[in-house]
């Protein structure tokens, strides 16, 4: 029998049972409550397309993807899941013994609909303790965690926790619900807010939609222990995530957060922007200090550092008077703010600063790089000095740092809204900022460099830095450095590349063909691939292929919201996870000694490429 009742379909009896059998709904009403299509699939029914009303044009389809249930409320979508098979175990004696093993292995994905639905349906097909390791479980559990990712692409955090309230304290609608099914229904939406709270507290901890949420659901569980004495287990556990919220710190509690601290870019353009990590984690932070208008020294210093000793630590690596120097703030506005020695450098006072600039105390630049040879010579001699095993150590840690404090939901914010929600991105932000700027300390190295004998020596041990760097599993400064010696300022400096052994250029061009574009960069991901976490992927590459999902896929249709480019994108965010994952000891750090760290803390980079490529045309003029 079939009718149009909005879902269009009509339901046969698994092939295991006699065929032509017909399960039979009488009243259209039920057609409208999600749970009955679920418990249906659930049973080994079968949904069947009816594009006619004569018997004989009803076909099964021939493929899963053919098969899509359609749920309509009112005369709209709300919902629409399509058929999936399971990955099929090998078979148990009790599965031999009987039952549909075709109709086990089917199940419903979610394709879109609205943020209520998707909920409903996340709450229907989860799975409590007992079934977590089967089939069904894992993929409930990626159901939840796509969802988890990817909600704020379609709802605020407020109105989710709305919808769990109403999900908690609501009863099933047209059916009596009796005391187990509540008890399941409870303890369901308990274990997604525990995985709510322990995958996003970094971004939930200042919010006082989550607050109230927390007070509100906890009371409401301590109302439901009479009635249901086995919430006991989860009343602790949410009482931690209520005591959590209330004093606003860190906990060791949640499995995400990571020990070490998160360096922010105070370049100062982002300087009023507050760390996901407490206060007590953000002891350093990275500064940018200008020492020319086209360079500048990255710096990692304490917080709450003061001008003096900025001065200090910029004369010891300028090898200049510190007497001699005064720190100016730009603002945007073009002005100039002399600071005085006792202040503060990361005061809120400073957040309309736009750069600190190091200057002579006539307020002229401190010094020219590029003709300042006895300087030029010093930062030379003291690069080819270092040990390339401990340089490629100490970028490792250093990335690795602020690598290991990235949440993979950042991906989602930089993607979706990246102006709007800059705070939730500062790793990721960082990131990408890091590997640009060690690109340009490989160029600004080798074209301040004078001499052709130690420009060879330089170009020698960077290709020697990006090979170690791969061996330490780091390809976001791997690439960096390859693509650093790669530019154009570098690449044309034909008499210094003529002077390179050929042992060097086998090997710098066995680590170029991994930068290989060709093939949507074939060879840098198959070798990424192989190697075991934890790793530094190249993010940039990363981006490029969640803005190509997100680009390529509209966001909602028909407004539903498209679950299936929202499951990409959490995959691709799952990738970070999987990175920074380290299960059998695996470490990515290793220590270095102090005086490579003391260079790698202190780069000084030129970010104007003009400026570069004019250098590159005095090291070797044209022709």
């Amino acid at each position: 029998m079939s009718w149009d009742c909005g879902l269009r379909y009509m339901f046969s009896v698994s092939p295991a049972l006699q065929q032509g059998n017909k399960c039979i709904i009488r009243d259209k009403e039920d057609l409208s409550r999600l749970e009955m299509v679920q418990r249906l699939a659930k049973d080994g029914c079968r949904f069947l397309q009816n594009h006619s009303k004569s018997p004989e044009m009803t076909q099964e389809p021939r493929s899963d993807e053919a098969v899509r249930l359609c749920l309509r409320e009112r005369g709209h979508n709300v919902l629409v899941l399509q058929r999936v098979s399971s990955e099929q175990p090998a078979l148990t004696a009790s599965v031999r013994g009987g039952g549909n093993v075709e109709a086990r292995n089917r199940r419903y994905m979610v394709v879109s609909g609205t943020p209520e639905k998707i909920l409903e349906h996340l709450l229907n097909d989860l799975t409590l303790e007992d079934d977590r390791g089967t089939t069904q479980g894992k993929e409930s559990d990626t159901l939840m965690d796509d969802f988890l990712l990817t909600y704020p692409v379609f709802m605020s955090t407020g109105d989710l926790c709305q919808a769990l309230l109403r999900h908690y304290c609501t009863k099933r609608h047209r059916c009596k619900e009796d005391r187990k099914e509540a008890l399941e229904r409870k303890q369901k939406l308990l274990h997604l807010v525990s995985q709510w709270m322990s995958l996003c507290e970094d971004f939930l901890r200042e919010d006082e939609h989550v607050k109230l949420f927390m007070k509100t659901l906890y009371r409401y569980v301590l109302d439901d222990l009479y009635e249901h004495p086995a919430l006991e287990k989860d009343v602790g556990e949410l009482q931690k995530l209520y005591q959590l919220h209330r004093r606003h710190t860190v906990d060791e509690y949640s499995p995400h957060r990571k020990g070490k601290a998160l360096f922010h870019q105070l370049s100062l353009k982002e300087s009023g922007l507050h760390s996901r990590s407490s206060q007590r984690e953000a002891k350093e932070v990275l500064c940018h200090v200008y020492i020319t208008m086209d360079s500048y020294l990255i710096m990692r210093v304490h917080s709450e550092s003061v001008v003096q000793e900025l001065l200090q630590t910029v004369a010891e690596r300028l090898d200049v008077p510190q007497a001699e120097l005064v720190l100016v703030a730009i603002t945007y506005e073009g002005g100039r703010l002399l600071l005085q020695p006792q202040d503060k450098v990361f005061s809120n006072s400073l957040q309309s600063v736009e750069r600190l600039h190091v200057c002579r105390k006539d307020l002229c630049e401190v010094l020219n790089p590029f003709t300042d040879n006895s300087e030029v010579q010093q930062r030379t001699v003291r690069m080819l000095s270092l040990n390339t095993w401990d340089v490629a150590v100490a970028l490792t840690d250093f990335e690795w740092t602020i690598f290991s404090s990235m949440h993979e939901q950042e991906l989602v914010y930089f993607t979706f809204n990246r102006h709007v929600c800059s705070k939730y991105t500062m790793a990721l932000e960082l990131l990408l900022q890091r590997c640009n700027e060690v690109q340009l300390w490989v160029m600004t190295e080798v074209l301040l460099c004078t001499t052709l004998c130690k420009r060879i020596q330089l170009i020698k041990k960077f290709i020697k830095i990006a090979a170690h760097c791969k061996a330490q599993r780091n390809f976001n400064c791997f690439f960096a450095i390859i693509m650093g010696l790669n530019a154009a300022a570098i690449s044309r400096l034909s008499q210094t590349w003529e002077k390179i052994p050929g042992k060097f250029k086998k090997l710098f061009s066995e680590l170029e063909s991994l930068t290989d574009p060709s093939l949507n960069h074939k060879a840098y991901r198959d070798s990424f691939k192989k190697m075991k976490a934890p790793k530094i992927p190249f993010l940039p590459l990363l981006l490029k292929d969640i803005t190509f999902i997100h680009e390529g896929n509209k966001t909602f249709h028909d407004n539903l919201v498209n679950f299936e480019k929202l499951h990409m994108i959490a995959d691709m965010a799952r990738l970070i996870r999987q990175c920074q994952r380290d299960q059998i000891g695996n470490g990515i750090t290793q220590k270095s000694s102090s005086e490579v760290r003391a260079y790698i803390d202190y780069l000084h980079i030129i970010d104007n490429q003009q400026t570069l490529f004019e250098l590159s045309q005095r090291l070797e003029p044209r022709a």
